[in-house]
């Protein structure tokens, strides 16, 4: 099979990604990006609010800007998933789901992480059908309807407070009994009369015949542990995608995130990563803080290919 060969691949089309491939055209550096727009968290965000240089913006139109600032460069972008990165010669071997085949010198991993699910029984039956992962993609579904936000990051209030604008009634169910989410988010959130906060509290069951009815709750309210529902939105936080690396030994922190130096590179020669996958920025996984990770990553696989 006839490979196209590259000096650097970069894997994934997010923040940290688009960031990267623009430093790596700045840098004179042969790239290709591997990655599908719509497939990253950043496309999903209903507002973003605290990105330098937009006041308010789409997740979905930031990421187009930022693929515009790529292609301007004339960058290769191949829109699809990576399925496997192997060792080959003294580069590496990149399949994709496509059956698409490419070689590279370096890699750079930015395809980010997976949003976590409830992991309760009936949760895949419901998909769909009252349990979803993305209020952009399925909020219009419940328009006027009774639904749940499930989690208490900043995500899930941002998430709760786009849904107030479409439902009846939205609910703020959290395990724990105080929120995660910054002190602004929370301010504004008490004051909207549709958003009801149910804190100390854990979905347990969830229950409906063609799709989801009710939740059964772990501690109730106000007395009665069933609560109707029409749907429910997981914000959990979120499981790094490192399955197509595991052939290589990567250092990982404890929850599976790979650890990164200063410059972006980890314990493998040759690989980098940047994003929302690695334990870098001190854990503060935010737009801002990919893009950074990606020019600084980029930054130091150019001084590396010099070398």
């Amino acid at each position: 099979m006839d490979r196209q060969t590259y000096d650097l691949i970069i894997v994934g089309a997010g923040p940290a990604g688009l960031t990267a491939s623009i430093y790596a055209s700045r840098f004179g550096i042969n790239h290709l990006v591997i990655g599908t727009l719509i497939d990253g968290r950043m496309a999903e965000a209903h507002k973003v609010c605290n990105f330098p240089s937009e006041v308010d913006i789409n997740g979905y139109e930031l990421v187009r800007k930022m693929e515009g600032s790529v292609k301007n460069y004339g960058a290769a972008l191949e829109p699809d998933k990576v399925a496997k990165v192997t060792k080959k010669d003294n580069g590496f071997l990149i399949k994709t789901m496509g059956g698409k085949e490419f070689l590279s010198k370096t890699l750079l991993i930015a395809i980010g992480a997976e949003r976590k699910k409830l992991i309760i029984p009936d949760e895949e039956k419901f998909l769909g059908r009252g349990v979803s992962y993305c209020a952009t993609c399925d909020a219009a579904f419940f328009k006027n309807k009774i639904v749940a936000v499930v989690g208490g990051n900043s995500a899930a209030l941002t998430t709760a407070d786009y849904l107030a604008d479409l439902a009846k009634k939205v609910y703020v169910i959290h395990g724990e009994d105080k929120l995660k989410a910054d002190k602004l988010w929370q301010e504004h959130i008490t004051k909207n009369p549709k958003i009801e906060l149910v804190l100390g509290n854990k979905i347990k069951i969830l229950r409906g015949e063609n799709s989801l009815e009710f939740v059964i709750l772990e501690k109730g309210i106000q007395g009665k542990n069933e609560l109707k529902i029409d749907g429910i939105f997981v914000e959990l936080g979120i499981d790094p995608n490192t399955r197509i690396l595991n052939e290589f030994d990567l250092e990982k922190d404890g929850n599976d995130f790979i650890k990164i130096k200063e410059d972006g590179s980890t314990n493998i020669r040759g690989i980098w990563a940047a994003g929302d996958i690695t334990s870098g920025s001190n854990n503060f996984r935010q737009i801002v803080t990919a893009c950074s990770e990606g020019a600084i990553a980029a930054n130091s696989i150019h001084s590396h290919l010099k070398s």
